[in-house]
């Protein structure tokens, strides 16, 4: 078993892993760092207590693989920092959407945000109640809304006015009535990429205030739907409390306008963008925007509503993959061709985001350059990392950190490759969550004529 501690076993191989282990673990925020899951002992590296190397053997690579513990740890201190406010946590389920990890956060207690009709199968199959269930997005379709309403989810996010017009269609047809939050498009700006910004007027969800206002009037009016919150989701990888701070008493004040006019509603929901640690960056207070929300939603008489999916998986997760080839030009150039690519791991090449290279079990014979560790498909953009200097050899095993989020569910069969298969840790064992894809698995959903 891998040493947890200087002294106690380890060689000097270990030594950083080590010391990022040893830090305290009353941290004034615990979005843990993505080193501080891997440990290394004995020349061997170990991920949650179980070697990465032999996972590889007997599932292959490339294959995601999370830590259980890691989740609920997250969770928990989640739901510590919110304890001082009448709040509820809904998992952002297009963060990671396998069947057992929604099953394991439900198990916590989560609810779940959901933006498609499949995701909320999913939510059905983990055996969750769909009615701890928001449904999120701004193209809900017929069916997915007959779904939803035939399951009975919590409450519809509204992001326009022809989907309402459309959920009170679908909600007169079947003869139901559910509950409905408008999303506000406050125009502030969270500080985040541009592509994960989703809070400013140029971005296409939620609606302005003007349109709020005739929104609500318009839900209030009907009898097909119960009006019950507001809420709004500016962006994710936050790295400061400020932003949610302002779209919360933005929120507040939206809520007392509305509510001027005779309106009551029962929740504000802030939506989530917690931004966690992947090259180093400040880690979100957590504990300063839970104690500065309890400050603003106490007296109000309304609950709050979070949406976190990131901060609840990205690095409880990592994905491994294996050399294929290490390859040098004339140029000076040092390329590791991995069986791992841009369709397994898309952030690098969509965001240019940076994740943390972990050489597993490094051999004598490793080269150290600064490396491109590159996939096979056909794009310049198929990139892991860019000039990391990095001991490795052909052969050798990498350990893709902070994958646990958006890494497998924005995964596809780009040049015909097979999706990786899902590892999950629990109580010290590793177990298949989904086994790797095969070509059949593609080929089956294929009309062939004769």
């Amino acid at each position: 078993m891998p040493s947890k501690r200087p002294g106690l076993g380890c060689r000097s191989n270990c030594y950083k892993a080590c010391k990022v282990i040893e830090e305290p673990a009353n941290r004034n925020e615990l979005s843990e760092e993505p080193s501080r899951t891997l440990e290394e002992s004995e020349g061997e590296t170990f991920f949650d207590g179980v070697p990465l190397e032999k996972i590889a053997n007997e599932v292959g690579t490339p294959t995601y693989i999370y830590s259980a513990k890691s989740f609920k740890k997250q969770f928990r201190e989640l739901e510590k920092a919110f304890k001082g406010v009448d709040s509820k946590i809904f998992y952002s389920v297009k963060a990671n959407s396998n069947v057992n990890i929604i099953s394991l956060f439900n198990q916590l207690g989560s609810g779940f945000d959901i933006v498609s009709g499949g995701e909320l199968h999913r939510v059905i199959a983990a055996g969750a109640d769909p009615k701890a269930t928001i449904f999120s997005g701004v193209g809900k379709s017929v069916s997915e809304i007959d779904l939803a309403l035939k399951a009975g989810i919590d409450c519809f996010n509204i992001e326009s006015a022809p989907e309402l017009d459309r959920i009170i269609e679908r909600s007169r047809v079947f003869g139901k009535k559910p509950d409905i939050s408008v999303r506000i498009n406050p125009d502030i700006d969270a500080l985040t990429h541009p592509y994960i910004s989703t809070g400013l007027k140029e971005n296409k969800f939620g609606v302005d205030r003007a349109s709020a206002l005739k929104l609500f009037k318009s839900a209030q009016d009907s009898k097909y739907v119960e009006l019950v919150g507001i809420d709004a989701h500016i962006g994710s990888q936050m790295g400061s409390e400020k932003p949610l701070i302002d779209s919360l008493l933005r929120l507040l004040q939206y809520a007392k306008e509305i509510e001027a006019q005779g309106i009551q509603l029962k929740h504000l929901n802030i939506g989530g963008g917690f931004g966690v640690p992947y090259k180093g960056e400040k880690i979100f207070p957590l504990r300063k925007f839970a104690t500065a929300a309890e400050k603003i939603m106490n007296g109000t008489g309304k609950q709050l509503r979070i949406e976190p999916g990131r901060y609840l998986t990205a690095n409880a997760g990592l994905l491994l993959t294996r050399l294929e080839y290490l390859k040098k030009d004339n140029n000076g150039k040092h390329f590791a061709i991995a069986d791992a690519a841009m369709n397994d791991l898309i952030r690098p090449a969509l965001y240019n985001a940076w994740h943390q290279i972990w050489p597993v079990n490094p051999q004598a014979e490793s080269v150290t350059e600064d490396w491109d560790i590159v996939g096979p498909i056909c794009e310049s953009a198929d990139f892991l990392a860019k000039n990391r200097n990095l001991s490795i050899s052909e052969g050798g095993l990498l350990a893709v950190l902070s994958a646990g989020a958006y890494g497998m569910s924005l995964a596809s069969n780009y040049n015909s490759r097979n999706r990786a298969a899902e590892v999950l840790i629990e109580n010290g064992t590793a177990r298949l969550i989904r086994r790797r894809e095969t070509i059949e698995d593609q080929l089956a959903l294929e009309i062939i004529q004769e």
